[in-house]
């Protein structure tokens, strides 16, 4: 028994589980729950992610968190019942990484946690529940970070559970980025030159599923004194459809969902980026692109003060976006000699070696 189970249900999860599905290769078998389930944003993704020996595929977006994760944890069951396995692997804080770890566990099958010891402190993100479970239950524990290692041991996770790993976002940014030509391209395409607009990316439910909220961020960004550049979440547009606020997006530069690639370079020829998602404080460190976080608490303090800004909906995120803005060139230099809190090389390559001292499990290096 040689294969290893990867659980994921969201794009993110996909694109950071793909060096450790390229590196395992045959072995790999993906569980996909589709808990984010767009076709457009998933093919464009999919197809830049290696043929993994095995691809079982569902559909279980939608519904109540509590549905969703029990129809997830019977799906994986069903996976790891009909398919033994060494080891499952899950990546993040989702409902599909925490059905993962339900279902291995139930099975009695060792669960390693890719991203492990992430901490926001803030028990109102859902997030924050599933990734303190994942991590009791994991039996090897892949931390990006010191600073998530340090938030293990304060919990009383044994130290030889936990592993220093780096973040797979590192690589996996590396093999997608476009070239200088090809992100030449993807801007002239829209229109756009290099540090002359801004990237938002808006979709997390504090930000989109309130009205009021919603219409604050998007007004903000809204009044920017530059374009801003919006690949739009099908949450978020079916959220601005339902509260009418289709006005304040004719304001905007507003792009269907983007694959890997394309969306990298955009990112990487911004002035500075916008956003609530946790990925993108990640890969604006590999990409030394300052970014104003829209959110109430974020798991990822390590880039405070040197690549992000935590702001809160409101008039602060436009002043943090000018704040960036104020010498575009100087903060692009001054941002690349900072290393990234989440590593180089190949994280996936660590991850795996600690699996299989965990299992004794190869894998495919090269």
């Amino acid at each position: 028994m040689d294969t290893v189970t990867l659980v994921c249900g969201t794009r993110p999860e996909l694109i950071k589980l793909a060096p450790l599905v390229r590196l395992f290769g045959p072995r790999a078998i993906v569980v996909y729950t589709g808990q984010h389930y767009d076709r457009t944003m998933y093919d464009l993704i999919r197809r830049d992610v290696a043929e993994p020996g095995g691809f079982h595929e569902f559909a279980l977006g939608g519904g109540r968190r509590g549905t969703q994760l029990g129809r997830a944890v019977r799906a994986v069951d069903d996976v790891l019942a009909a398919h033994p396995t060494s080891a499952v692997v899950v990546q993040g804080d989702t409902t599909s990484a925490l059905a993962g770890a339900l279902a291995a566990n139930a099975n009695e099958v060792p669960l390693v946690h890719v991203e492990a010891g992430l901490r926001s402190f803030d028990r109102a993100m859902p997030e924050e529940h599933n990734r303190v479970t994942i991590d009791h239950l994991a039996d090897l524990c892949c931390a990006p970070t010191p600073l998530n290692r340090a938030n293990l041991l304060a919990e009383r996770v044994s130290e030889h559970r936990v592993e220093v790993t780096g973040n797979t976002v590192v690589e996996a940014l590396v093999a997608a980025m476009p070239t200088a030509a090809a992100e030449s391209a993807v801007l002239s395409a829209h229109g756009l030159h290099r540090d002359g607009y801004a990237v938002a990316t808006v979709h997390r439910p504090e930000n989109v599923d309130d009205p009021a909220t919603l219409e604050t961020v998007l007004g903000e960004l809204a009044g920017l004194p530059l374009p801003v550049v919006l690949p739009l979440h099908p949450r978020t547009a079916d959220r601005v459809a339902r509260f009418g606020l289709g006005a304040l997006l004719r304001r905007l530069h507003v792009l269907e969902p983007q694959g890997y690639p394309a969306f990298l370079a955009l990112v990487s020829g911004a002035a500075v980026v916008v956003s609530d998602s946790g990925g993108i404080q990640e890969e604006v460190s590999v990409l030394k692109r300052p970014v104003v976080v829209v959110r109430r608490s974020t798991e990822r303090p390590e880039i405070e003060g040197t690549f992000g800004t935590l702001v809160r909906p409101g008039p602060r995120v436009g002043v943090e976006v000018c704040r960036w803005l104020d010498d575009v060139a100087g903060h692009r230099a001054r941002l690349a000699a900072i290393p990234s809190p989440y590593g180089t090389g190949s994280p996936s390559a660590r991850i795996a070696a600690a699996l299989e001292r965990l299992v004794a499990v190869p894998a495919l290096v090269g």
